[in-house]
């Protein structure tokens, strides 16, 4: 039998701590130690190495992104998975270039976050940012080439998970939508940029900077 994850558990609010801490122990997940925001989460990670670091992204003082940037920037290489009861658009891509492998909603079933965990722990990406200088330097478009309309964020934020090569399954998933609605959005941007081709609607997004 092989031995349980271990992880660091960071939220502001002890029952919520509580709440997660039993959720996930019953699942086979060990907790190594709890913090109650970003300062103290960093503390202890310098004594005590985990396999996972699960953490809000609203704590007072440093909060969660805070921290990850501060992890990241002193090597620590810990797998993330942040948590937030924000439904922000924004939020998924802050977290991929913040240097979070993951993102979930804390209403998130249960299974699903000893899922991300598990992957996390594997070595796994839930979240990855995207690149897009390179391709931007090769291709060029004229003016009438334009896009129809203005993007809204959140078009904006799914265009950039396309261009991460995320299907609509797992767009939704990132962005707490309904497969259906992704497919709908990802229709209007298609409209909106003149193609039917999800790639080559990419390619045209970043090369005219909506990306």
């Amino acid at each position: 039998m092989s031995a349980p994850i271990r992880i660091a558990l960071a939220d502001d609010q002890a029952l919520v701590r509580a709440g997660l801490r039993a959720l996930l122990e019953r699942g086979g997940i060990g907790i190594a130690f709890e913090a109650e925001d970003g300062a103290q989460l960093l503390a202890r990670l310098a004594q005590t190495p985990v396999q996972v670091i699960l953490s809000d992204v609203r704590m007072p003082g440093m909060d969660g992104l805070a921290a990850l940037r501060a992890l990241r920037e002193r090597g620590d290489a810990t797998p993330v998975l942040l948590l937030t009861t924000f439904d922000e658009s924004e939020l998924p891509l802050q977290a991929a270039e913040a240097g979070a492998q993951g993102f979930l909603l804390k209403d998130a079933a249960p299974e699903d976050l000893r899922e991300a965990i598990a992957r996390l722990a594997a070595g796994e990406t839930l979240l990855q940012p995207v690149s897009t200088e390179p391709v931007r330097a090769r291709y060029r478009y004229h003016a009438a080439d334009a896009p129809r309309e203005r993007f809204s964020e959140r078009e904006v934020a799914i265009l950039r998970l396309l261009a991460g090569g995320y299907s609509n399954k797992e767009i939704a998933r990132a962005m707490f939508l309904a497969e259906g609605t992704v497919k709908n959005y990802v229709s209007t941007i298609l409209d909106k940029l003149d193609t039917r081709d999800r790639t080559r609607a990419v390619l045209k997004a970043i090369t005219l900077r909506v990306i």
